[in-house]
């Protein structure tokens, strides 16, 4: 398993245990996105400390998680973003599309 998901009610912390998300485990993220969302899981906090590359298919899945969020009236929180990725996330001005917190723990105030 790539991915740990811990849900309470309508909110889910996903994190990832992959070093890499990318097209060989995003289409898995995504599915376990679609699943939370469809038992009514509307806030997720995606916790990426264990990933250190994350690819343009890995964006995808990061980009469908907040879509589901938003599209329910909930929230999306990326959090333990390395260095790399937080660097591609910039480049690619998703900054002004997520909200990012440094931690889990923070992640979580946000979401409150």
């Amino acid at each position: 398993m790539n991915f740990e998901t811990n849900q309470k009610n309508t909110v889910a912390t996903i994190k990832t245990l992959v070093e890499k998300l990318d097209a060989t485990n995003a289409s898995e993220l995504k599915s376990e996105l679609l699943i939370l969302n469809k038992n009514g899981v509307n806030t997720i906090v995606l916790d990426m400390e264990a990933t250190k590359y994350c690819d343009s298919s890995g964006l995808s899945a990061v980009l469908a998680a907040n879509r589901l969020c938003k599209d329910s009236s909930g929230k999306f929180v990326l959090c333990g973003l390395s260095d790399t990725v937080a660097g591609l996330i910039r480049i690619a001005q998703l900054d002004r599309v997520f909200t990012i917190a440094k931690n889990h723990e923070e992640a979580h105030e946000l979401i409150k």
